[in-house]
This record gives structure tokens, C-alpha cells and sequence, in this order.
């Protein structure tokens, strides 16, 4: 039980399998109803895709766990609608901060340019979290959420899978096209399946200990190296909703995991952090280990893994939970257009070529960040501490300086699914690259570049004056809008104006489209469903166009 939080408990339902009704075979059936899982049933299910949801316990997650939600996650949470839940909950930061001993030496803001809608991190339990995606997939008619169902088998078929699923009411059989696996890090499915993780565990424990109090700290990440409240070790300070701070204390290889956890030894260690005087409420206790490791693939046959259960990463960086809402973001848009018929299966590999590449880059910097925080020889001590003594006053030292390099989304510049330019940009909005955001003006309200965009694919032309767009132009968009896979085309224009029938107008009233987009009269971006980059030309050309969205389906002959 905690004090500051009411567990809820929901409602197991009998499934129709084993209340008389017709056997039938489902598209998706997603296993755990965690962060991602239910992101993925989410997205799905709001998408037009029948999904059921299956999961052995019957609340949210016990304890805080996951934490810190970066920006691009929030933006994925946006668009299955649970980003304002969470930033109100939450507690928004952007600046952290490294301490050496008991003197500042670095500092970092994720959010260095203005105008952006997110925030560069929240903090928020991930029982807040659950419990809003519960209740946002109870909305949606087409999504069957089953609690209290644990499956017991898999057995993978050429075009779908058959599982054994236990309830209280006995065993029965589920048939699905496509399983999406999202059971954790401890993944029975991967287990049934003899699929290995391969990867590294890290000679260290560290200790969670989520405490309330009220404290009038800055809204803010602070991380000290061998503080003079923990000696030789690290420490780790994050505030949560609820005034529920998380202190991350390392203790060592050798410590006991169990005799850590007790009160007696918890309490002792954060009195010497805060002080004597400082009234506080143990909330919550854990210890954990790192571990940097992941699947060699993510899809088996009609088997796709997200999350944890495909990858692990070591907590410091933010880079759990962040990675595995953006495997669902990559993964359901495919896996809609394999089910519809407008993509072959092999875009379904495309799945797992950008995410092992995204999971490679965090298990890279985790494991650089795990190296930096918990040297293992004394030769890797001096260089660290010397690094920290030096950026204080040197900045070519603060840029070594690891605490864990929080999570970031991954240009996927190398896949397949790019067009390369052909023409000349300059800016980081290069093919493969997640968007940036931009205040918008939609029918003169206020609006933000990416609320208008996303879920389908998407041609952004920039224009002077929308009510000039000539008519042999305007065939050529509605070229594009009859193609088989439909494409939304957007005018952006820097003046107000109205738009031809049919086409929406965005007003970049501020320049900063403009700026990050490197546009002018004519510049066009295609815009995949995940907000990624797809191509961008100086021109418009409908052949073109179409010809980089069969590249970005698989559908390119």
C-alpha cells in the first residue's frame, strides 16, 4: 500500500471463448497491459484495428518504477490522447544538474530552443501512467482489454499464432493473425519460445527508495558523484507527482539486496542526504541491478516483441519505457497497412531493422553512461574523477561528463524506407529524422505543427499564398489524395489565407517551420504515420511523391 496512491483493481470478465460464443480468430492480440503494451493496443484499436489485450494481474504496476517520459514519448502519447493527463499529473523539468563531492561541475537544458509544445522530460509514477491508458482503452469499442488472462503456450503458425490462455473460469484457446509481445523484461513468451536476449549485466546494485515529503526543490535532475552523505558512491534526485521524490543510491556489488530494503538501513542513508530535520515518508523500496541487452531480432514470424521484452537498458538515461513507446509508434502503422492489405509483410521487417538500430544506440550510450557512473578499475576512477574536477571551469571536459545521457529519439537516416534528398537542406529535419515541433495558426487559433500531423502519411507544401495554388497544381495534389494509400496534403504558408477546397492550411505565423524545415515557395516534405521524415524535395511532384511512399511501404517493384 502506499500513501499517496489507491491501487485500483479491474474487473475480470468472463471471455466469450469460454461462455458458449462462436470461435473466432482475431488480427492482434497483444499480450501485457503495461506501458507498452497498451500504447500499442491503443494506437491500434483507435486506428480501425480490432485488438485484444491480455494480462495475468488485475491493477496497475507495483511501485513507481518507470519514471522520466521525454519529450518524443509525450508526442507518441499525444497522439493516442493521453499527453495532457500525463504532463498535468506529472512534474515537467528540463535542466539537470551534476554535483562532485559538494561543488556543482555541469549542467544541461533538454529544451534549448523555445517553441516547442512538450516539455524535454516529465516525471510521473508509471502506475499514473497505466491507469490513464487503461481508462483511454476502455473508451474504444474495438479494443478487448482481459484482465486476470495469463497465457500459458504459444505455438507460432506460418500465418498467425494459437495460444493457451488460463483465467479463473479454466483454459482456453486464442487464435490471432499477428501477436504482439509485451510481457517485460522477464518475458514468458520469449521464454516458451527459447528466444535468447543477449547482451550484458553490470557488477553493481543500486537502491530505489521513493520518499514523500515536502520540499521546496526546483523542478529539476540532480546527480552527485561521491557525495560527502555517500561516500564513494553515486546518488541520484527526481521529484514526482504527489511530492513523491525518487533517490537512486548506489551501493556496490556486494551489498545484500534484501538487508538493503529494510527500513532501518533506507532511512539512515537519506537522513545523511537531507538532514536530520527533514520529515519524510518512506513510500516505496527496491533494488535492481543494470542490465544492457536485447533480442537479435524483434520479429519472429507473426511473433512481434516491444519494450522490455525485446530490450533492457540500464534505468539512468530514461531510455525503458521511452524506447518501448517508440517500438509500438514504429511497429502499429505497419502492422495496419500489412493488415489492410497495402503493405507486404516484409515492412514488418523494416520494424525490427529500425528498432535494433534504436535499441543499439541506447544500449551504446547506457552502457557508456553505466561505465562512467560505476568504474571498474581504479585507472577508470582517476580518469572520471579528473573529468569532474575539470568541467567546472573547462568546457572540453564537461562534454565527458556522463551521469546518464537521457533518452532522445533516433534519426533513422540509414533505413530503407528513406528517399535520399536529391536536393540541397540544410537543418536536422533530414529523411529518417523524428519531426520538430512549431507553433502553428489553423483557421487563426493557435495550434501546434504536430497535432496536425501523424497516424497517416502526410505531404507538407510550402507555398506563398494558399489562394494562388494554380489548378494544374491542385490535380496533381488530388493525384497524390486518390493514391492507394491515401496521403493527406497540407499547405504551410507564413500569411493567413485561405486554401483550396478540400486541403487544410497551416499558418507558420512565427517562422520557426520555416527555420527548422529550411523551407521556401515549394518546399515539400512526406511525412510517414510515426512523424518521421520520409523525403523532402524543393518542388512538388506528384510522381515523386507517390514513388517515395511505395519505397516507404515496401511496395517499390
Amino acid at each position: 500500500m502506499l500513501s499517496t496512491y489507491q491501487y485500483p483493481k479491474f474487473d475480470y470478465i468472463r471471455p466469450p471463448e469460454q461462455s458458449g460464443a462462436e470461435k473466432k480468430r482475431y488480427p492482434v492480440v497483444v499480450v501485457g497491459a503495461g506501458p507498452v503494451g497498451l500504447a500499442a493496443a491503443i494506437e491500434l484499436a483507435q486506428s480501425g484495428v480490432p485488438v485484444v489485450v491480455l494480462d495475468d494481474d488485475d491493477t496497475v504496476s507495483v511501485g513507481s518504477r518507470g519514471v522520466c517520459y521525454a519529450k518524443r514519448a509525450l508526442e507518441v502519447l499525444d497522439r493516442i490522447g493521453l499527453g495532457q493527463p500525463c504532463v498535468d499529473k506529472g512534474v515537467s523539468w528540463n535542466v539537470g544538474r551534476t554535483f562532485f563531492r559538494e561543488q556543482e561541475v555541469y549542467n544541461f537544458n533538454l529544451l534549448p530552443q523555445p517553441d516547442h509544445k512538450r516539455p524535454g522530460m516529465i516525471n510521473l509514477q508509471q502506475y499514473y501512467l497505466e491507469e490513464f491508458e487503461v481508462k483511454r482503452a476502455q473508451e474504444l469499442p474495438n479494443l478487448d482489454l482481459r484482465f486476470k488472462n495469463k497465457v500459458l503456450s504459444v505455438t507460432p503458425q506460418g500465418d498467425g499464432a494459437t495460444l493457451q490462455v488460463e483465467t479463473p473460469d479454466g483454459i482456453y484457446t486464442l487464435e490471432t493473425d499477428w501477436l504482439v509481445v509485451a510481457d517485460g523484461a522477464r518475458s514468458g513468451i520469449r521464454r516458451l519460445m527459447n528466444l535468447e536476449i543477449d547482451g550484458k549485466i553490470f557488477m553493481d546494485r543500486f537502491l530505489i527508495a521513493d520518499v514523500v515529503m515536502k520540499a521546496d526543490f526546483p523542478h529539476e535532475r540532480w546527480f552527485w558523484f561521491d557525495p560527502p552523505f555517500h561516500p564513494g558512491q553515486s546518488v541520484l534526485l527526481h521529484r514526482q507527482a504527489d511530492n513523491v521524490y525518487r533517490i537512486d543510491f548506489q551501493l556496490g556489488w556486494q551489498a545484500d539486496p534484501e538487508e538493503e530494503k529494510k527500513p532501518e538501513k533506507v532511512i539512515p542513508r537519506i537522513k545523511a542526504m537531507l538532514g536530520d530535520e527533514r520529515e519524510f515518508e518512506l513510500e516505496w523500496v527496491s533494488v535492481y541491478t543494470f542490465q544492457c541487452r536485447r533480442m537479435n531480432a524483434f520479429t519472429h514470424g507473426h511473433v512481434l516483441f516491444v519494450g522490455d521484452a525485446a530490450h533492457q537498458v540500464s534505468p539512468f538515461g530514461a531510455r525503458g519505457a521511452n524506447s518501448g513507446i517508440q517500438d509500438t509508434d514504429n511497429l502499429c502503422w505497419k502492422l495496419k497497412l500489412v493488415l489492410e492489405g497495402k503493405a507486404p509483410p516484409e515492412l514488418l521487417d523494416s520494424y525490427s531493422e529500425e528498432r535494433v538500430f534504436a535499441a543499439d544506440e541506447n544500449l551504446l550510450n547506457s552502457t557508456r553512461s553505466t561505465d562512467f557512473i560505476t568504474p571498474k578499475s581504479k585507472t577508470s576512477l582517476t580518469f572520471r574523477n579528473a573529468v569532474l574536477s575539470l568541467a567546472r571551469d573547462h568546457a572540453f571536459a564537461r562534454a565527458l561528463v556522463n551521469s546518464g545521457r537521457l533518452s532522445v529519439p533516433s534519426y533513422l537516416t540509414e533505413s530503407r524506407l528513406n528517399t535520399p534528398d536529391a536536393d540541397v537542406f540544410s537543418g536536422d529535419m533530414v529523411p529518417g529524422a523524428p519531426m520538430d515541433d512549431a507553433p502553428m495558426r489553423v483557421q487563426g487559433q493557435d495550434a501546434w505543427l504536430l497535432d496536425q500531423v501523424g497516424h497517416r502519411f502526410m505531404v507538407l507544401v510550402c507555398v506563398s499564398d494558399a489562394s494562388m495554388v494554380d489548378t494544374s497544381l491542385l490535380a496533381s495534389f488530388t493525384a497524390v489524395a486518390n493514391g492507394a494509400l491515401t496521403p493527406e496534403v497540407i499547405l504551410v504558408s507564413a500569411t493567413a489565407g485561405t486554401a483550396p477546397q478540400g486541403l487544410r492550411l497551416l499558418e507558420d505565423h512565427t517562422g520557426r517551420f520555416a527555420e527548422r524545415y529550411d523551407t521556401r515557395p515549394g518546399t515539400t516534405y512526406l511525412i510517414r504515420p510515426d512523424q518521421h521524415v520520409a523525403a523532402r524535395w524543393r518542388s512538388f511532384d506528384a510522381g515523386q511523391v507517390s514513388q517515395a511512399i511505395a519505397r516507404a511501404t515496401c511496395n517499390l517493384h
